[in-house]
């Protein structure tokens, strides 16, 4: 860039360089606090005027013939010592600085840089004057204030008169000896500086560009002048405007009318604002007197609750009681029931067989190892006994109240078991516990027994018990009555009732009328719900049935007949003479020994 073609516009930043509060003029650094003459200009001071110091030098100021500066003046001293010296050197120059630009006449400042802090060496941020109009932008000439802080306060360190067209090319900051308070200034093109010495700017390597023609040059030049008549043209028209506003009477009538309006706006506002409040408060309202009456509501029902609870109270000692009595009750009937089921379907050690081999009512069950070519005598013997024990598992799950994971239909040697949770087509689910031949039947009967033993295990489980293995079927059945049939307490008596119940005719000669009787006297008793009780309701129905089993000498009305059943060669069902009775005590309608229904 030309000298003549510097602009205050091209300046990006600001460099400081070996800050100094006096020029030391080849003196010792120690020195530095004489009050020499400076060459720049020297900032005018409104306070006191500066006092006179000491020299820190050992030597004297006056130059000596054939004098050499000695620089071992700190050899010989302690390191601490030395090392407070260099502190109070760094100390006494260092300091935080700013800068400020002013253009002109003008005392405000164009651009403030930011502060830095302690140093001696200072690179100010780059900055852009671009866009601070032509008057300044297109100025070639500028002051440059340098602002320190060494103690408290700030003081105007420097003021330098600045001309870009003036300045020497550096290149760049390294290798070169700056002196004090020594400005370099970054422009587009480069380094430039007015304390060092100028340096031939080295050529740039790049393509030569087409340059605009000078009819381009000059439309150019026209059309800044146009922009700038247009400017100054708009600041004439707003100082005008701005003279007319000023001699013209203010006129409060639109302010007026607009303010009018704007509080019209506002009461509109209010007013919508209040109904919406209102409204809301309706709405709160009926809330609240409805949550009112729902707590008036809700503290009754408390008053209400708490009133059944101590009613409740009162009774709650004689319902455990009770609770327990039912519970020991129930599980005396536990007892007796198994030790019933253990005795109809005995369970005996093998006395010639392996270890844990056992007997369910005469037939033997191996473990669940078996050979499966043997003869059909064997697989008969083995469904019969898969058979029993189907029987006794189906028992127990009712006695015990354990519902069994696997259904099982108990029907003698040909008893089945279904598998109503594993991933199967329905039609597979039921598998046989007993051999038909054939490897699929072989394996569905040993899935069977797998899941017969499965359920004697959850039994087992149910009652508290481990079970060790579940192919022991019949010493887990044993173990399992053995456990539940257990007890310190006697076993208690079957409750009346039974088959008993169920008896409509006469009993060894015994007329309807006693039998009805009688019935009636063992249902008072019985518990309610069994079929003694409803034998003994003394019901129309009751003695219709009788009636009519009686004979057909019976009045219509359902009164009990007079004469006796034996004269009507009609056998009565239940007939202890010719009769044999089952475990059925409800709903049964068949004579086991006669054939008669």
């Amino acid at each position: 860039m030309l000298p003549q073609n510097r602009r205050l516009r091209h300046l990006q930043g600001v460099y400081l360089r070996n800050l100094s509060f006096t020029r030391p003029h080849g003196r010792a650094t120690d020195d530095l606090e004489a009050d020499l003459p400076s060459t720049k200009l020297q900032p005018l001071h409104d306070g006191p005027p500066p006092q006179l110091h000491h020299a820190h030098s050992s030597e004297t100021l006056l130059t000596r013939a054939n004098a050499r500066r000695r620089s071992t003046n700190l050899n010989n001293v302690s390191p601490i010592t030395r090392q407070k010296q260099l502190e109070y050197t760094v100390e006494s120059r260092a300091a935080d600085v700013f800068f400020s630009l002013h253009c002109g006449a003008n005392e405000d400042p164009i651009y403030i840089s930011e502060v830095c802090d302690r140093a001696i060496h200072f690179n100010f941020r780059f900055f852009d004057l671009s866009q601070a109009g032509p008057s300044i932008t297109r100025n070639p000439q500028f002051i440059i204030k340098i602002w320190a802080k060494r103690q408290l306060s700030w003081s105007l360190l420097l003021t330098e008169q600045v001309d870009l067209r003036s300045l020497n090319y550096l290149g760049t900051l390294r290798n070169h000896q700056f002196p004090p308070n020594c400005l370099v200034f970054h422009l587009l093109d480069g380094l430039y500086s007015v304390d060092l010495s100028s340096k031939k700017p080295e050529p740039k390597q790049a393509p030569a560009l087409p340059t605009s023609s000078y009819n381009a040059l000059m439309k150019l030049s026209n059309l800044d002048n146009s922009i700038q008549d247009a400017l100054a043209t708009r600041e004439t028209l707003t100082a005008q405007i701005n003279s007319i506003l000023e001699r013209t009477p203010p006129n409060a009538v639109p302010q007026a009318q607009e303010s009018a309006l704007l509080a019209s706006k506002y009461v509109s506002t209010q007013t919508r604002a209040l109904r919406i409040a209102q409204a809301r408060r309706a709405d709160l309202q009926t809330s609240i007197a409805a949550r009112r009456t729902a707590i008036q509501e809700g503290r009754a029902a408390q008053a209400k609750a708490a009133e059944d609870v101590q009613h409740a109270q009162s009774k709650l000692p004689a319902s455990r009681s009770l609770l327990a009595s039912t519970r020991e009750s129930i599980h005396g009937q536990r007892r007796r029931i198994c030790e019933d089921l253990a005795r109809i379907f005995p369970i005996i050690p093998n006395p010639t067989g392996a270890p844990l081999s056992f007997h369910i009512c005469g037939v033997a069950l191996p473990n669940t190892d078996y050979d499966p070519t043997s003869s059909s005598a064997t697989e008969d013997s083995l469904s019969a006994g898969l058979g029993l024990v189907a029987q006794l598992t189906h028992a127990l799950q009712f006695y015990l109240s354990v519902p069994l994971p696997y259904a099982v239909s108990p029907f003698g040697s040909r008893s089945s078991i279904r598998d109503d949770i594993s991933l199967l087509p329905d039609s597979q689910r039921e598998f046989p516990l007993f051999l038909r031949g054939g490897a699929t039947a072989q394996y569905r009967f040993d899935y069977a027994w797998f899941l017969l033993n499965k359920d004697i295990e959850a039994l087992c489980v149910a009652a508290g018990l481990k079970v060790v293995d579940i192919r022991h079927t019949l010493p887990n059945l044993k173990y399992l009555l053995y456990v539940c049939s257990a007890g310190r307490d006697e076993v208690p008596d079957r409750k009346r009732g039974g088959v008993r119940g169920l008896w409509a005719g006469r009993l060894k000669g015994r007329s309807v009328a006693d039998d009805g009787a009688s019935v009636s006297t063992s249902g008072s008793r019985s518990r309610p719900g069994s079929a003694d009780s409803e034998a003994a309701g003394g019901g129309r129905q009751r003695e219709q049935l009788m009636g009519r089993v009686a004979g057909k000498g019976g009045r219509e009305n359902g009164s009990a007949p007079s004469s006796d059943a034996s004269t009507m060669g009609l056998p009565l069902p239940f007939d202890e003479n010719i009769s044999k009775l089952s475990l059925r005590t409800k709903g049964l309608r068949e004579n086991v020994g006669g054939g008669h229904t």
